[in-house]
């Protein structure tokens, strides 16, 4: 018979919860994990990861098209979409099945159902765990952390069909290429499905609600990415609002979504439209009637340690809301195992210092405040700025066009925010990044050796304009 009674019960088996699950493994608790689909969560199986496939895929495609700037010959390219979405799923089924074996590693109990708190006895929470409407298994633990993520948000009139209008999940595996698309919203996944679509031949319109798109970028770099995207080919309608989609008959045909900008309004014939106006947490379904759990705006009220208003009941990732990042919510799976082994050395998470990355072409990565957050926060500022087409690596790869800004406490010195745009930027940031944490000055990363020659030499030229420094521009 199965083992039912654990030090801690995680219910989710996404990247925050499997992470969280093995450290509490590593620090001797006896742990488990309840996930009612995938290992991995929708990251691994539905989001970063199948994404950056269908990206590296896109990415190829685009070089092969600019074969001649490199001094080769590629002629009558194409592609085969069934295989590309293939190459896709078998990249997510591997990585899903590399959690499943870790776990398996580190003694972690994994149970295949859909789990609930329901009630407590013994001072332990109770876990009723069901599969397809069954009972599978009835847990007992002293912790509880409840990581069951999120899903696409659906807005009146815009709800999923998965025939004309998709969630990001119908657009990772078309089968065939839509000649026109409509992207409503323009976050890191609707930029990223645009980027994708508009690469592999697709004709692309984004709407983005407010005045710009990508809106936590830095507004320079919003601006930079939009002029980049434009000269692409994709269109884009700012401080703008689809009202009505007009969906074709019998699934087939160009749907008619209806457009307000600017007091006017237009009628857009397309193939498919992509809703990618947020997510939503998964709070429902999961026990949280008659406990001190409090969910505000769709998602699960936390404090500094996880901790939720339900004694010995913990929150992590996208279920508490934003950011929504996978690696945001493995960190919270760490601190929040950590505290309750009484580690010593546990830290808050400073939401400040939690790199975003999006990897459409070219790539935007950022860190930290924009130049706008920060003089608002009251900050005197230093901004260094460094372009692509300065960096020898960047002109030998094909890839001038590109920024690299950091914003520093000009009494301080202290790196207040890094934001990229350019290739290969969501590999660079984590210099940034690890800057930040360590409180690095300006001293410091001017007195640092970058290899040459390198695109992180712009990180370093970035930091010397700040100060009126810079070599190479």
């Amino acid at each position: 018979m199965a083992e039912s009674d654990f030090d801690l019960v995680v219910v989710g088996g996404g990247p925050g919860g499997y992470v969280a699950a093995i450290r509490a493994a590593q620090l001797g608790m006896k742990a488990a994990v309840v996930e009612r689909e995938h290992l991995g969560g929708i990251c691994l199986n539905w989001g970063c990861i199948p994404t950056k496939a269908l990206l590296r895929t896109s990415e190829i495609y685009h070089y092969f098209q600019n074969a001649k700037t490199y001094g080769l010959k590629a002629d009558n390219i194409g592609f085969d979409m069934a295989a590309v979405v293939k190459r896709s799923r078998q990249v997510a089924g591997q990585l899903s099945g590399g959690v499943k074996h870790l776990l398996k590693k580190n003694k972690v109990a994994v149970f295949d159902g859909h789990g609930k708190l329901n009630g407590s006895a013994g001072g332990k929470r109770k876990i009723h765990v069901e599969k397809d409407g069954k009972a599978v298994a009835e847990l007992t633990a002293k912790h509880v952390i409840l990581a069951t993520g999120a899903r696409a948000r659906q807005l009146p009139g815009l709800e999923a069909d998965g025939s004309t209008v998709w969630t990001y999940k119908e657009a990772m595996v078309p089968e065939t290429m839509p000649k026109s698309i409509l992207v409503v919203g323009s976050g890191a996944i609707g930029i990223e499905f645009a980027s994708f679509y508009r690469t592999m031949g697709a004709e692309v319109t984004v709407v983005e609600l407010v005045e710009r798109i990508l809106p936590a970028e830095d507004p320079e770099i919003s601006a930079f990415a939009r002029k980049t995207f434009e000269k692409q080919g994709i269109k884009i309608l700012t401080g703008a609002k689809v009202t009505k989609v007009e969906r074709p008959k019998n699934g087939s045909g160009l749907a008619k979504a209806t457009v307000e900008q600017g007091g006017k309004t237009q009628v857009l014939d397309v193939e498919k439209v992509i809703s990618a106006v947020g997510i939503v947490g998964n709070t429902e379904s999961i026990g949280l009637d008659g406990t001190k759990v409090k969910v505000e705006r769709g998602h699960i009220v936390i404090d500094e340690w996880m901790q939720t208003g339900e004694q010995g009941v913990y929150a992590i990732g996208d279920v508490c809301g934003p950011p929504w990042l996978a690696h945001k919510a493995s960190h919270e799976g760490v601190i929040c195992v950590e505290k309750i082994a009484g580690k010593n050395d546990v830290h808050p998470l400073n939401l400040r210092r939690i790199p975003g990355c999006t990897y459409c072409q070219p790539q935007i990565a950022s860190v930290g405040l924009t130049e706008e957050k920060a003089k608002a926060a009251g900050y005197k500022l230093k901004v260094g700025r460094f372009p692509f087409m300065g960096n020898g690596k960047a002109i030998a790869l094909g890839e001038p066009e590109g920024l690299v800004k950091t914003v520093f406490d000009a009494d301080t010195g202290e790196l207040l925010g890094a934001h990229m745009i350019g290739a290969e930027v969501t590999e660079l940031i984590q210099g940034y990044a690890v800057a930040m944490q360590l409180e690095t000055t300006e001293t410091d990363l001017m007195h640092s050796v970058f290899p040459h020659p390198t695109l992180s030499e712009m990180m370093h030229e970035s930091v010397l304009d700040a100060y009126g420094r810079a070599v190479h521009f």
